[in-house]
C-alpha cells in the first residue's frame, strides 16, 4: 500500500519561517510566469458541454425506457453526470473557468441551482471560509462540530444518537456520505428561506429560489413522467445516495488528518503558503483519479491558487512541490487508498475517548 510523501523531514510547521518576504510571493511570480493562472474557456466548453449532452442522453433514454425496474441502472451514470455539474459549479464558484463574474455566476447558477438543486451562494459563503483558514476548528465551517467530529475536544457532553454516532463515525463514514447530497439541498432550501441569508440582495435571493424551485419541480416531472410512483422514489434515493457518495469520496482526504493551526500558538499568524500547505493532503494518480476527484486530488495545488484551472493543477505541482522542498516545508501526498485510511484513521482515533468512556461505565 503507498505511503504518505513530504519534501522534507517533518518540522514543528512553524519552523524556519522566511522573515524577509512573503514565502508565497516566489511560488506565485513563478505560476504567474509559467501562465498556469491562465484561463482555458476551450477546456471547460468541451468539459460543459459533454456533461450536459450526457445528462440530457441519459434523461432521453429514461423517458424512452418506460417504467421498468431496470431504469434504475441509469442512477448510475446520472450520479457521475450530476458530480461532474457539481465539480464545474465549484470551479466556477473560484473564477476558474472565467474572469467575467458574470458569466462565472450564471455558469455556477446552471450548474448548482438548476442542475444540483445547491445553493450557490450559501455554497460559496461557506467554501470560501473554508479555504480563508482550512483545518481551523474555529474558522472553517468544514470542520465544525456536527453530525461528524474532528478534534477530541468537540466529542464532550454527546450522548446517545449523536455520541453513538462519534464512537463509530470512522465505520459509518461512508454510509453517512450517502446522505451529503440530499443535505446539500436542505442546507441551500433553508439558506433561501431564512432572513439572515448569505444573499446580498432580494433579486439574488430570489433568483436562487426560483431556479431551486425549477430543479426540483422538473427533477420530480422526470421521474413520475418516466416511472411508476415507486421507481420514481427508489431511482431518487439510488441517484441522490450515490452522488453523495461520490461527492465524499471527492471532499473526504483532502484535510482530515492534517494540521489544524488552531493546535498551533502561531497558527493564525501562518502565511498563506504554511497555511495552505501544512493543512492539505494531495493523491497520487493518473488521469482517471484527476477526472473522478475533480482535479481535488490536487488539493494543495487549489488551495494555494483556488482560481486555477483544474488542468493546471497538475502543471503547477513540480513547482510547487519543489518550493516547499526549499523551505523546508512538509508536502503531503500519499496514494488513493492510504488516504482515505489517513482520514477514518484521524476520525476514529478522535472518538476514542468516547468508546473508552462508553466502555467502562458501569451495567
Amino acid at each position: 500500500m503507498p505511503q504518505a510523501t513530504a519534501t522534507a523531514p517533518a518540522p514543528a510547521p512553524s519552523a524556519r519561517p522566511r522573515r524577509g518576504g512573503s514565502e508565497f510571493s516566489p511560488l506565485l511570480r513563478q505560476v504567474r510566469e509559467q501562465g498556469l493562472l491562465d484561463h482555458r474557456p476551450g477546456w471547460y466548453a468541451l468539459d460543459i458541454g459533454l456533461t450536459l449532452l450526457g445528462l440530457g442522453t441519459v434523461a432521453a433514454v429514461l423517458l424512452l425506457a418506460g417504467p421498468t425496474w431496470w431504469s434504475l441502472l441509469l442512477a448510475v451514470p446520472l450520479a457521475v453526470l450530476s458530480a461532474r455539474a457539481a465539480f464545474l459549479a465549484h470551479d466556477a464558484g473560484h473564477a476558474q473557468i472565467t474572469a467575467d463574474r458574470g458569466a462565472g455566476r450564471a455558469i455556477q447558477l446552471l450548474h448548482a441551482n438548476l442542475l444540483l438543486g445547491m445553493s450557490r451562494e450559501w455554497w460559496n459563503d461557506k467554501h470560501n471560509r473554508h479555504h480563508a483558514h482550512p483545518n481551523h476548528l474555529d474558522k472553517d465551517p468544514d470542520v465544525a462540530a456536527d453530525v461528524l467530529v474532528f478534534a477530541e475536544h468537540q466529542t464532550a457532553g454527546r450522548t446517545g444518537l449523536r455520541g453513538f454516532l462519534t464512537r463509530h463515525q470512522a465505520l459509518l463514514f461512508f454510509p453517512l456520505t450517502t446522505l451529503e447530497a440530499l443535505a446539500l439541498k436542505l442546507y441551500g432550501v433553508q439558506a433561501v428561506l431564512a432572513k439572515d441569508g448569505p444573499y446580498r440582495t432580494r433579486r439574488e435571493r430570489l433568483t436562487e429560489g426560483a431556479l431551486l424551485l425549477l430543479h426540483f419541480t422538473g427533477y420530480a416531472a422526470l421521474l413520475l413522467t418516466a416511472l411508476t410512483p415507486a421507481q420514481a422514489l427508489a431511482f431518487a434515493l439510488v441517484h441522490q445516495m450515490l452522488l453523495g457518495l461520490h461527492l465524499g469520496m471527492a471532499f473526504a482526504p483532502n484535510h482530515k488528518g492534517m494540521e489544524r493551526p488552531d493546535q498551533h500558538e502561531d497558527g493564525d499568524s501562518w502565511g498563506h503558503l504554511r497555511r495552505q500547505v501544512l493543512t492539505s493532503r494531495n493523491i497520487r494518480g493518473g488521469a482517471l483519479t484527476d477526472w473522478f476527484l475533480g482535479g481535488l486530488n490536487y488539493q494543495v495545488e487549489h488551495h494555494l491558487f483556488p482560481s486555477m484551472p483544474r488542468p493546471h493543477l497538475r502543471l503547477a505541482q513540480p513547482a510547487v512541490r519543489a518550493h516547499c522542498r526549499a523551505l523546508g516545508i512538509p508536502y503531503t501526498e500519499t496514494g488513493f487508498t492510504d488516504s482515505y485510511r489517513q482520514a477514518l484513521g484521524h476520525l476514529h482515533e478522535v472518538g476514542a475517548g468516547l468508546r473508552e468512556e462508553r466502555a467502562g461505565r458501569p451495567e
